[in-house]
This record gives structure tokens, C-alpha cells and sequence, in this order.
């Protein structure tokens, strides 16, 4: 299990992520505001507000929001991904 060591969310609702292995990066997650319990963050100082649960080294928020730190390992993994894919200057076939 991955762990998060620290955490920082910004009004663009991207958050910034670092894991006990030294991973670190942002993820964006304001494509949850229209689900249930995500919709508190449509007021932005609400999502700003996150903070890490040194129980189970999460990042949590107020209304008890946690978030699964392994999908979120995984979501910064495959963002990195992208970006070194896109970084490599590879563009669409065009027929």
C-alpha cells in the first residue's frame, strides 16, 4: 500500500502529491464535482482544504471525503506517462 506523505490542493482542483517512495506530482480531480459527496468541492475553498490522515496516510476532507491512496499512486503513474508520451513530440497520422 502506498502511503502520502504530503499533500497540497490548489483552486484549479489539481492536487499535489508526495508518497513515502519519493513519488511525487499532481493528479486532477475536478472531474468528480458532479458525484455525490465530491459536489462540496464545488466551492473551491472547501477542496483546498485537504489534509492527510496519519492514520491511514491519506489525503481526507472535511465531511469525511477519503481518498484511496493506491488509485491516486496510480492516477499520478499514468499522468506521468502521458506527459513523457506527449514530451516526445508524437503527433496524430494524418491521412
Amino acid at each position: 500500500m502506498h502511503r502520502v506523505t504530503q499533500c497540497k490542493a490548489s483552486k484549479d482542483y489539481r492536487l499535489w502529491l508526495r508518497f513515502d517512495d519519493g513519488v511525487e506530482g499532481s493528479v486532477f480531480l475536478g472531474n468528480l464535482l458532479e458525484i455525490g459527496a465530491f459536489r462540496a468541492w464545488r466551492d473551491v475553498d472547501q477542496f483546498c482544504r485537504a489534509a492527510i490522515d496519519p492514520a491511514v496516510a491519506t489525503v481526507v476532507w472535511d465531511g469525511g471525503i477519503r481518498l484511496d491512496p493506491d488509485i491516486l499512486y496510480q492516477d499520478l503513474q499514468a499522468s506521468k506517462r502521458v506527459k513523457e508520451f506527449n514530451a516526445q513530440g508524437f503527433a496524430p497520422a494524418v491521412e
